[in-house]
């Protein structure tokens, strides 16, 4: 495979685009945000199925080939990718560290900056909770961006979610972990007024 080097950006240079991917091999979910101003707005998110009799191999071989198609096309300067989770099933572990370590040389192939964040740790800076239900950081998203909708796939609701945690961290504006009887929406919104419309 050829490679064209690192991604030359003509953006101003207080922009900048983050993607998110929640890894696979069954569907891999991608986000793409453009931060402008400490603002961050959705360009894309999608979610990319892949042929479940396909070989492990040739999954992966897509995954890559994927990865850079969106990164081609994005040109983003960042990676911010799910960290996978500890299961009982290690085979599935084994698959998923793969799908995400192809991500990754993807993003390094073209010279992307790479962070990795884990469920928990996503899930604590879009809502404040680590514990939080799919359809809780949903809502927060909705809010964050100023969206009306996402996309029907939580894979790929997942992926906004790692680039919006992503552009926090950046910024200084994750959540702190709830204590008893100061936590919950009442003091997400005070604490959080520039987040909530």
């Amino acid at each position: 495979m050829k490679n064209n080097g690192p991604i030359k950006s003509s953006r101003a240079p207080r922009e900048r685009i983050i993607l998110g991917i929640d890894p696979g091999t069954t569907v891999m979910g991608y986000g793409v945000l453009l931060v402008e101003e400490g603002r961050a707005r959705l360009l894309d998110a999608g979610a990319i199925r892949f042929t479940p009799s396909d070989d492990h191999t040739l999954k992966l071989r897509a995954i890559f080939n994927e990865t850079m198609r969106i990164i081609a096309m994005h040109h983003p300067d960042e990676l911010a990718i799910e960290a996978q989770f500890f299961g009982k099933n290690v085979q599935s572990m084994l698959k998923l560290g793969r799908a995400q370590g192809v991500a990754i040389a993807a993003a390094l192939q073209r010279e992307l900056a790479v962070v990795e964040y884990a469920p928990k740790r996503v899930k604590q800076s879009i809502t404040g909770n680590g514990n939080a239900s799919k359809e809780q950081v949903a809502a927060m998203l909705l809010s964050i961006l100023g969206l009306g909708e996402l996309p029907a796939s939580t894979d790929a609701t997942d992926a906004v979610a790692v680039a919006v945690c992503h552009h926090f961290a950046a910024t200084g504006r994750g959540l702190t972990t709830r204590s008893s009887g100061s936590g919950g929406w009442g003091a997400f919104i005070r604490n959080n007024p520039d987040r909530v419309k």
